[in-house]
Order: structure tokens, then C-alpha cells, then sequence
């Protein structure tokens, strides 16, 4: 490229040659409100390729940039990255005056104004181009010009340049190089850009906002960023250019207001050339823009547009007005938000616009915001409920006796775990705000406080959990209430008709089967049976079963709960309709359901009518090293088989009663923990056998599918095998994910953020599925199964059902459905949308 050649700024106008690729989104954007005919400034373009080289080091000969001051004299060079979130280099305002323009201006704009817009851009040019200490550059007063020249030419042993185009190559040279120095790298590639990213820049002709008449600048926007709601928005700065402020300097609200004058009433006229624009700009350019304008002497130059900053709220809200208007299609407007943004607006969240005060931070294991009381013990929270107080339920780590406790609480914080922990499943199938793994906190559960940095807090002092972003906050926080107003029941009508992946609810209880319904879930993919025997009433019978000497005393134990189980899966068959419903079998190990320390030991014993020694002996029998990969699952299920024999009758029994009463009931019985086929083969026959007998007894026919959770690597390996006996498998992406990388999900938050910091895991396996691993184990299981049975049904229940990412990759490989807790439904209904419409674009494209 010759360096004399204009073509390195490349002129802005309505046929030129300008690609958001080379020139950036800002200069593609100035591009279309020029093609729109508004008042837009002369503009160039200097595309990424020149600003590289550039920074490598080619200077840019002045002569090829003088037809740039060819207008007012006056110029501002801004970044105009790809994406606007990747950022760039500050907007450099006023190249281009020397002292002949400053003449110029003071005829125009008077001496005050000139001189201060002279010395914003010395002071501007000496600290960011010439790299001068900026504490010599500080001057105000009367003479502030002169001494700002003075220091310029003392350190630089030569006057300030007086040649524009010398002093727009320098402006360049320093943008381009502050594009490729480390910070900036860093800084752009944490917004998900490229390490090579490009940069564009802009250099535009300034339009005067000081000097006679009406003179300012502004920015006006038509909806409210926090909510999505129409109104204008933004202000009007009276003689402001840029940082430079003007005499007589006054600030207008936009919109009439009794508050003070607006530019509503002082200048109808123009204001209502800003709402025309407004109009078509979110017309022609298909979103809702911020405009940013200067007024001259009653003139208005629109210098920029940007896409409106907005709340996950406000996304949904906009996306579905502009596909309501016409503006863009359904397909566009479930493509522009966020699935995740979806589950803010389930829940209640802290105010953005309200000052936080931070007191911890951890890892947000479920999203939403709640105020309450510190309490340290499920008893407390129970007893605070009872009261009528909110309160937040504090622990190290919670355990399944706590359940009734986060219950009865609004939020859960906890110095350990990670995203798949017993608290952050637990409150996500609760919808309850929870932050886990919170780093800085020191709990004395004793002394019932809480120490958060250099802050002690006791028990009944309040605090805001905000599981959207992990932070602690002290006080009560402003609340924004849930959003699901009409525009998120209209894209979730949207999401349905774009098609996908089914979506079920992980749910345990009627409420939980409750909220899947108005969520449309298509059905229950996961019932975890267990946590129903954590009742009060049923916690006896449990226990006492697993005292019991002998199966039959056993069975006799687990008839007091039999009825309560066959009321449980009745009352879920019902709320479901007809829907299909998978209750997974007992899976957990049986010591889980005992006490350890000893005041529970003597109650037990005492409710027992046995011996404290005896009681404890058992107790320490039952103990093993490493209870997640022992007597649990399946295992539990052919060594005390009386566990699972009650569950399957009240299973049936359930089923012959909701049928009677309503739709006729299918039920997917699931085996948990299954390595191997044999495993499958034993339950099943014991589980014919109680079929068999609950048709005969209660003279009703029925059907039912039994499946297996996929969730141990030999497992998916041997899927061929196993799928010969089931109906469906479910892969149980949790626990599959914790043995294929044989790392504790409830101890990987101590860790997992120095492994992702450091680069050892791309994402928390437990948060994001792996699609190299555990993701290759599932794509195995999935053919084996496949091969061996075309027909059969494929699923992943794991908490990965409901993260966006992946649930793209379920798409891909051939899953038939997610299931994800009951609040995350909405989210992986709209990422199954997502992946849908990407996989006919893609068709489409070929």
C-alpha cells in the first residue's frame, strides 16, 4: 500500500465499502444511520489490516490524512473493535486544532470556550500520545493555555505540533499500539474476544457543542434499561463538548419534568427530531439503539448509535417487542437472549441501580436474590419460619437432615461445596437463592456467628444472598420482583413452536411436579425417591428397618412407610396428567439416614429400645470410606431387596389408583448406579414379580417402563448390554462426571477455581459438561444403545440438562430429552430452542 494513498481513510457515505470484518461494528453501524439519511458528521473508516500495521511500526504519512480536516477542523478518533463488548483504546477528542484554528474558534465560539477545548486537547495529547507525566498537565486558570504549552515544549524540547494530520498519525499510532499491549489483551479476551482480535478506528469530523444559541451534547435511548419497558431515557448536557465545559453549562432532562427544564419544552423541535430517529434507527437497524447527538446553535449531528445496555429482564422484553412490531422474526428473537437470562427473571433480584455492600463472595449454585436472618441449624430455620421471619440458612455444608431446613428458609450459603453439591441441587429444585463455596468465611456454629473478612455477624442478623452473581451482601438489599409477565410466557411459546429437545423437571415433591407444569415441562425425568424418607414420620421406619436383623422383620418396617410412598407417587401421577413420570429407586447409602454425633445416638437408641452400644456399633458398621462408591444404588437394591420391593408396589399401587381417577399412568421405574447387566436382570425380575402381584391383588391392569441411570464410565461402555433389558436409559451426568474424573463434586469447589484460572479444566466439569471426556463416554453409550435398540429412549438428568451449553451437545448427540430442576426448565426449554434453529441454519447454509 503506498503510505500517500487516501484509501487507509476510507470515507463513510452510503455506497462506500465498509465491512464490519475490516472497519468494525462502530464505522458498519455509522455506515447504516448514514444510509438512513440522519444528520451524521463526515466519517472515515481505517480498516484493521492499516491499524496492525500501524502498531508494527509503519508510520502513516500525513499527507494521506489531510483530507480528513477538510470540514470544521476538528476531529475525534474512537475504537471500532468486531464486537462492541470487546472494547478499545478512549476516544480521543479535538485532533486537529493548532493556534490558527484556536483563532478561528474564538471568533466563533468566544476566548473561554476556545481556550478550553485547545487545552483539553494539549493536556489529552501530552498524557495519552506523548506519554508525559500527567501531574504536570493539571492546568486550570486564566493562563492554563500558555503554561500547558510551556510544558509541552520544555519536556519535548519542541512545540506542540501544529500540523493536524502530523497530530491525527500520532493519535493513531498510540491507539493502534495500546490495542496490542497486554492489559488490553487481557481485558478483551476475558469478553470473549480472540486473542488476535482486530481493531478499526473512526476518525470523525467534531461538531461544535459550545458557542451561542442552543450548544450541547446528549444521549437518548426509548426504553428503560433495567426493566425493557418503553420510556426515554438519557440527558442533554447544555455547552458540554465533550469533557470540556462551556460557560452557562446547564443540564436538561429530556422529557418534560416539574423537576427543572427539559429539551422537551426549551426545543420541541429538536427533541422530537431525536424521537423520529429513535424510530428509525430501532426500525432500520433492528434493535433498540442509544443515540448519542451534539447540538450546534440549534443543529443537530447524531455521532454515534450503540445497542442499548440492558438487564436480562430487559432483554426478554425488548427481544419480544421487536419480534411483536415486525421488526425481527420469532426465530431472531429466541436467538437474542440469553438462556440464562431466563432464570433471572424467575426469581427475585438485587436492584442494579442500588449501591451493594459486599461482605463474602462464592460460587452462585443457584440464581435469584432474598433477605433474611442468619440462622446456623435446620431447627433454627424451622423455628424462624414458624415465627413468620425470612431467614438465610448458614452452614459448612449441608447434609439430607437439612432439607427440611432450606425449606423452611429463603436462601443458602455455605462455606464448602461446588455447583453440583447437596446444597446447590437442593436449592435449585427448590428455586431458593444459594451461594456455596463462599471463600473469607469463618462459621462457629456454637457461637452462632459468622465472620466475613473483618466482619462478625451473629445469628438473627440480616443479610441478602444474591445466587445470581455469589455475592454475600450485609443488610436488605432493593429487590426486583420475578418478570414473568406476558413477554416471557410469549417466548417460551415461541421456544416450543421453534422445536428441539423435550425438556422434563427433576422433582421430588407436588410442589416441586407443581412448578414443572407451569414451566410446561414435559414431564418428570427425575424422581429422587429418598428424600421423601428424610419426613419426620418416616425417619423412624427407616431407621428402623436398618436395624432389623432379619429381611422379614425389614419388610414389616417398611410397610409403615409403604402407604406414605404409594401417596407420594399418586399425588405426583395426578399433578402430571398423564405425563410421563421416572422415579429412580432408593439410592443413597443407608448410614445417611442415621445420626453421628451423640446426643442423636442416645435419642436413637432410646426410640429403638436398645442399647447406646449397641446402637453405635451399628452405626460404625455401617460407616465406610468412601460411601459414594459403596453400598448404594443398585448395590442396596439386590442386597436388601426389600427397599425396592416396597417402592415398586407403591409404585403400582399408585398407578392402578391415579389411573382410575384421571389419565391413564405409564411409570418409568429407574435403576440407579448400574455397572453391570446382570444387575439390571436381578432387579427386574423381583420387579415383574411385584407387578405380577399388584395386578392380581388389585384386579387392575397396567404397564410400566424400567430403565437405568447411566451414571458409572462402565456403565455407558457396556450401554449395548444393558439397553437389551430397558426400555430407556438416563445418563446421570453428576455423578458420571465425579467418577470419570474421580474428583468429589461436593469437594471440587475448594479447587476448581485455581483450575480454571489456570487454565487445567476450560470449564467446571460439574457447571459445563465435558464434551472431551464424559462427553465421549455418552456419545459411546449412545451408539452401543442405539445399535442395540433403534427404539430406545435417551436422556440426560444430570444438573448439565439445564446448562445452555450443554444441551447443545445433547442436541447433537441424538438425546431425545433433558431434565434439569423445576426452575431451570424455562432456561433449557429456550436453549433447546436455540439449538434447534442453529441446526436449520445450518441445513440451510449447506
Amino acid at each position: 500500500m503506498n503510505m500517500h494513498d487516501i484509501s487507509e481513510a476510507t470515507e463513510i457515505t452510503p455506497s462506500g465499502r465498509i465491512d464490519r470484518a475490516d472497519h468494525g461494528w462502530r464505522a458498519k453501524c455509522l455506515q447504516r444511520l448514514v444510509r438512513m439519511q440522519l444528520p451524521v458528521p463526515r466519517s472515515f473508516a481505517i480498516s484493521a489490516d492499516t491499524v496492525r500495521m500501524i502498531a508494527q511500526g509503519r508510520r502513516v504519512h500525513p499527507d494521506a490524512l489531510r483530507d480528513v480536516f477538510a470540514g470544521s477542523g476538528l476531529v475525534s478518533v474512537r475504537p471500532s473493535a468486531v464486537m462492541p463488548d470487546w472494547g478499545g483504546p478512549g476516544t480521543i477528542l479535538n485532533v486537529g486544532i493548532n493556534d490558527s484554528l484556536h483563532e478561528r474558534l474564538v471568533g466563533l465560539i468566544g476566548q473561554d470556550n476556545a481556550d478550553a477545548i485547545y487545552l483539553a486537547f494539549v493536556q489529552s495529547y501530552a498524557t495519552h500520545i506523548a506519554r508525559l507525566d500527567p501531574d504536570m498537565f493539571t492546568q486550570d486558570g486564566p493562563n492554563a493555555l500558555a503554561e500547558a504549552l510551556r510544558c509541552y515544549r520544555d519536556e519535548m524540547d519542541a512545540p506542540f505540533p501544529q500540523d493536524p494530520a502530523e497530530q491525527l498519525a500520532e493519535v493513531l499510532r498510540s491507539m493502534a499500539r495500546a490495542w496490542d499491549g497486554p492489559t488490553a489483551r487481557l481485558l478483551r479476551q476475558a469478553k470473549g474476544a480472540p486473542p488476535d482480535a482486530p481493531l478499526g478506528l473512526v476518525v470523525q469530523e467534531m461538531a461544535l457543542a459550545l458557542g451561542p444559541g442552543l450548544c450541547g451534547s446528549g444521549t437518548i435511548q426509548f426504553i428503560d434499561p433495567v426493566t425493557g419497558a418503553p420510556r426515554v431515557t438519557g440527558r442533554f448536557r447544555g455547552q458540554h463538548h465533550g469533557a470540556t465545559v462551556g460557560s452557562g453549562a446547564e443540564t436538561l432532562f429530556l422529557t418534560s419534568d416539574e423537576r427543572g427544564p427539559s429539551l422537551q419544552d426549551t426545543a420541541p423541535e429538536i427533541f422530537a427530531d431525536l424521537v423520529r430517529f429513535g424510530i428509525a434507527a430501532r426500525e432500520r437497524l433492528r434493535e433498540e439503539m442509544q443515540i448519542e447527538f451534539v447540538v450546534t446553535e440549534g443543529r443537530i449531528s447524531v455521532i454515534d448509535a450503540t445497542r442499548v445496555t440492558r438487564s436480562s429482564r430487559a432483554s426478554v422484553r425488548i427481544a419480544v417487542s421487536l419480534a411483536r412490531d415486525g421488526v425481527i422474526p420469532h426465530d431472531e428473537a429466541l436467538m437474542r437472549v440469553e438462556p440464562r437470562a431466563l432464570a433471572d427473571l424467575l426469581h427475585h433480584q438485587v436492584d442494579p441501580r442500588v449501591p451493594r455492600k459486599l461482605i463474602a463472595r462464592g460460587i452462585d449454585a443457584s440464581p435469584g436474590a432474598a433477605t433474611g436472618r442468619i440462622v446456623f441449624s435446620a431447627a433454627a430455620a424451622q423455628s424462624a419460619h414458624a415465627r413468620g421471619e425470612a431467614c438465610v440458612l448458614v452452614r459448612r455444608e449441608t447434609v439430607p437432615e437439612d432439607i427440611r431446613g432450606m425449606h423452611a428458609s429463603v436462601a443458602v450459603l455455605t462455606e464448602r461445596g461446588g455447583t453440583t453439591s447437596h446444597a446447590a441441587v437442593i436449592a435449585r429444585g427448590l428455586g431458593l437463592p444459594c451461594i456455596v463455596g463462599a471463600t473469607g468465611l469463618a462459621i462457629d456454629a456454637r457461637a452462632r456467628t459468622l465472620r466475613a473478612g473483618d466482619q462478625l455477624l451473629h445469628e438473627g442478623d440480616e443479610i441478602t444472598i444474591d445466587g445470581s452473581s455469589g455475592e454475600v451482601l450485609a443488610g436488605a438489599a432493593t429487590l426486583l420482583p420475578p418478570a414473568l409477565d406476558d413477554a416471557f410466557t410469549q417466548l417460551l411459546d415461541w421456544a416450543a413452536e421453534a422445536g428441539g429437545l423435550d425438556v422434563r423437571a427433576n422433582a421430588d415433591t407436588p410442589e416441586d411436579a407443581i412448578t414443572a407444569r407451569r414451566f410446561h415441562a414435559k414431564g418428570i425425568g427425575l424422581c429422587r425417591t429418598e428424600h421423601m424418607f428424610f419426613d419426620a414420620e418416616r425417619l423412624p421406619a427407616m431407621r428402623e428397618m436398618i436395624f432389623a436383623d432379619s429381611p422379614e422383620d425389614r419388610r414389616l418396617s417398611l410397610e409403615r412407610i409403604l402407604p406414605m410412598q404409594r401417596k407420594d407417587f399418586t399425588r405426583l401421577f395426578e399433578i402430571m396428567a398423564g405425563l410421563p413420570v421416572t422415579i429412580r429407586l432408593f439410592d443413597p447409602p443407608l448410614h445417611e439416614f442415621l445420626p453421628h454425633d451423640r446426643d442423636g445416638l442416645r435419642e436413637l437408641a432410646e426410640s429403638l429400645d436398645l442399647p447406646l452400644s449397641h446402637v453405635t456399633r451399628r452405626v460404625e458398621a455401617l460407616t465406610e470410606f468412601n460411601p459414594m462408591l459403596g453400598m448404594r444404588g443398585v448395590r442396596l437394591g439386590i442386597t436388601v431387596p426389600e427397599i425396592y420391593d416396597m417402592q415398586a408396589r407403591a409404585i403400582f399401587e399408585a398407578t392402578v389408583e391415579a389411573s382410575r381417577k384421571g389419565d391413564p399412568v405409564v411409570p418409568e421405574i429407574m435403576i440407579p448406579l448400574v455397572s453391570a447387566m446382570r444387575e439390571v436382570e436381578l432387579v427386574k425380575t423381583r420387579i415383574d414379580a411385584v407387578a405380577a402381584a399388584v395386578r392380581n391383588e388389585m384386579r387392575a391392569d397396567f404397564t410400566f417402563r424400567l430403565g437405568v441411570m447411566v451414571e458409572t464410565p462402565r456403565a455407558a461402555l457396556r450401554a449395548g448390554d444393558i439397553a437389551a433389558h430397558s426400555a430407556f436409559l438416563s445418563f446421570g451426568t453428576n455423578d458420571l462426571t465425579q467418577m470419570t474424573y474421580g474428583l468429589s463434586r461436593d469437594d471440587a469447589g475448594r479447587f476448581m477455581g485455581t483450575y480454571v484460572g489456570q487454565g487445567v479444566y476450560a470449564e467446571d466439569p460439574f457447571h459445563v459438561l465435558d464434551q472431551d471426556g464424559v462427553g465421549e463416554l455418552l456419545l459411546t453409550g449412545v451408539r452401543r444403545a442405539r445399535q442395540q435398540k433403534p427404539s430406545i429412549t435417551l436422556s440426560v438428568c444430570g444438573e448439565h440438562g439445564g446448562n445452555p451449553e450443554s444441551i447443545a451437545f445433547c442436541h447433537a448427540a441424538d438425546i431425545d430429552y433433558v431434565s434439569c430442576s423445576p426452575f431451570r426448565v424455562p432456561v433449557a426449554r429456550l436453549a433447546a430452542a436455540q439449538s434447534a434453529i442453529r441446526s436449520r441454519m445450518a441445513c440451510d447454509s449447506e
